[in-house]
């Protein structure tokens, strides 16, 4: 799945730290004029390796993504530490010696991109090298050098997948910023480089790697078991894309979705020991009670009791891909019944839902594609991903990142700024140990920043809360002010276990049949006329505008005005009239788009 509306972007890769906040500053207002040309590096490498074969699952699926997005979304930035004392020669070496243990630093994709994968023995790349005066802020010059180079796409025939830029002082080396190319490694992989990197300029030696490198992956997952898994996990996707609410946030006056979400920061060490605690108490891992947490207060404030969750980089869980340096990043999609008394009810099933998810996540990102919407054609409901968790705190290498700085106040929140992500609401995990650190992702429509901070405290309440003894969740509603969504305008109706505002529908349909899209579409006119529900299935009667409107065109072309109503869904049942005359009637069905659960059977 590709771009950031789908199932297939796994954001935030490869960062040495959490999110950078007020407290991460020092030095003085002094700054470095980097308008002007860095001095430029070229470092060659010569590798025993080489060869081209097909793309890994987890390549296929971020090329997509980073030929969809924009660069800024899909590159990452990283700041890698440079202890003190570090020279230059030795950052070279150390840099090239990466490239030269590593195929996936070595590899590009011709062509179309997505016709293989070919492995270089020798190359080179660039090391952009910019002195910095004394005094001057390293953190904050790092920052705004590494967001420039993520406005800079890859040419993923050409580039090597790492952009570095040297800070360096009285030519010594201070700061190792990083751009990753999120087609060639995830935030895992970037990680483990973290690890290499600075053993190698401390003159370690390092052993040679033992992982899978991406074209042997490629051939485990062209194999009888990985073809296997891969149809195990579509029929993961298809059912709960069938039997599942695809959207979390069906409320009064909520359609389209605000792509730009403001970004909330938190940061607390209470919040970290009583995660710790609670850990303690339950036996659960600390992504899994925040998740849990995460879930319950979503559910609460949603009013609904089962959610659809896309967790984000979900795939390293099996211990032969655990040390790859490569991308194999693939949403997991979590399908979660918070309908439980208490919350240590809650963490088991959460347990038991993100495994299940995490084991169903190496797919074909296009026949999930293919899914998504021949799903939605069959149930009139379209996959909206509403909610999205992304844990990185794996990717924060623990014995190598700098040291969490301590919360000026307790909590500390600070607001960073608005990005691209057409979702509700996401939760990033930074760090869990020492300190909690945590971004919050909220659609201003369902939270203003008020709003937003009452969502982060009522998670902190309700950990503190966990580490002490069992909650009922019936108690949620004494953690926060906020109030569940209201569904209390007339015409709501549960229809396939979703909540459906027939009014919406009606919108809907209006939008698709007054406003026709783009062709073959131009034919579907008509007026809509009386909207009903009886035994489950929705029927919509529809008057001929003169033009030939059939229940095909008719569905086709609400289907493609679905994705932007959320709280509608395509009827079951069309009836074209002509005043009391019915011209044609039908489910608008098309028998030639597959019924997956058939296929995968």
């Amino acid at each position: 799945m590709t771009g950031p509306g789908g199932p297939g972007d796994p954001d935030g890769i490869g960062s040495t730290g959490g999110p950078s906040g007020p407290s991460d500053t020092s030095g003085t207002d002094d700054t470095v004029d980097t308008e002007e040309s860095p001095q430029r590096l070229i470092v060659r490498y010569q590798a025993s390796s080489s060869g081209s074969g097909p793309l890994t699952l987890g390549q296929d699926n971020m090329i997509r993504c980073v030929l969809r997005d924009e660069p800024a979304h899909m590159s990452k930035q990283a700041l890698w530490p440079v202890p003190e004392g570090t020279d230059l020669p030795a950052t070279l070496a150390a840099l090239r010696t990466l490239a030269e243990r590593h195929p996936a630093l070595r590899t590009v994709f011709p062509g179309s991109h997505f016709e293989c994968q070919e492995e270089r023995a020798e190359g080179e790349f660039t090391i952009a090298v910019v002195p910095v005066a004394p005094g001057e802020d390293l953190d904050k010059l790092a920052g705004e050098l590494g967001l420039r180079d993520r406005h800079r796409a890859f040419d993923l025939a050409r580039d090597f997948p790492l952009r570095f830029t040297l800070l360096t002082r009285q030519g010594r080396p201070v700061r190792l910023v990083v751009v990753v190319c999120h087609a060639h490694l995830d935030g895992a992989a970037t990680a483990l480089l973290v690890t290499e990197w600075l053993a190698l300029i401390a003159g370690q030696p390092l052993p040679e790697p033992t992982s899978h490198t991406p074209r042997e992956i490629a051939k485990l997952e062209r194999s009888p078991a990985g073809r296997r898994r891969a149809k195990a996990s579509l029929r993961h996707w298809e059912k709960v894309l069938r039997c599942d609410p695809p959207v979390v946030f069906a409320h009064d006056g909520v359609t389209h979705s605000d792509a730009q979400l403001p970004t909330l920061a938190l940061r607390s060490a209470t919040g970290a020991e009583a995660l710790a605690r609670a850990a303690e108490r339950t036996g659960a891992g600390p992504s899994t009670l925040l998740l849990a947490a995460y879930a319950a207060l979503v559910a609460h404030l949603a009013g609904q009791s089962t959610l659809v969750v896309a967790a984000l980089s979900a795939n390293r869980h099996r211990q032969a891909l655990a040390e790859h340096i490569g991308t194999l990043a693939q949403d997991a999609l979590l399908s979660l019944d918070t309908a439980v008394p208490d919350f240590d009810q809650l963490v088991q099933r959460t347990q038991a839902a993100a495994l299940a998810a995490y084991w169903h996540s190496a797919f074909d990102a296009e026949q999930v594609w293919r899914l998504v919407d021949d799903t939605a054609h069959h149930r009139g409901l379209r996959y909206a991903r509403h909610m999205v968790v992304n844990d990185l705190s794996a990717t924060v290498p623990a014995d190598t990142a700098r040291q969490p700085l301590p919360p000026r106040v307790e909590p500390e929140f600070w607001w960073l700024p608005a990005e691209t992500i057409p979702t509700r609401i996401m939760l990033n995990i930074w760090r869990t140990g020492g300190v909690l650190e945590l971004t919050l992702h909220a659609d201003p429509r369902l939270f203003p920043p008020a709003a937003t901070e009452e969502f982060a405290n009522a998670l902190l309440r309700l950990l503190d809360l966990v580490a002490k003894r069992p909650v009922p969740l019936d108690e949620l509603g004494t953690l926060t002010t906020l109030v569940p969504g209201r569904r209390e305008r007339p015409g709501w109706q549960l229809i396939d276990g979703c909540w459906i505002d027939l009014a919406a529908v009606r919108e809907l349909l209006t939008e698709a049949l007054t406003e026709p899209l783009t062709e073959p579409l131009t034919e579907a006119r008509g007026r809509v006329g009386e909207v009903t529900v009886k035994d489950g299935r929705l029927t919509a009667y529809l008057e001929s505008a003169g033009a030939p409107l059939t229940p095909e065109s008719a569905h086709a072309a609400v289907l493609a005005a679905l994705p932007e109503h959320h709280t509608a869904m395509a009827p079951h049942h069309y009836v074209i009239r002509d005043g009391d005359l019915v011209l044609a009637e039908g489910s608008g069905r098309d028998p030639q788009v597959p019924d997956w659960q058939a296929l995968l059977a």
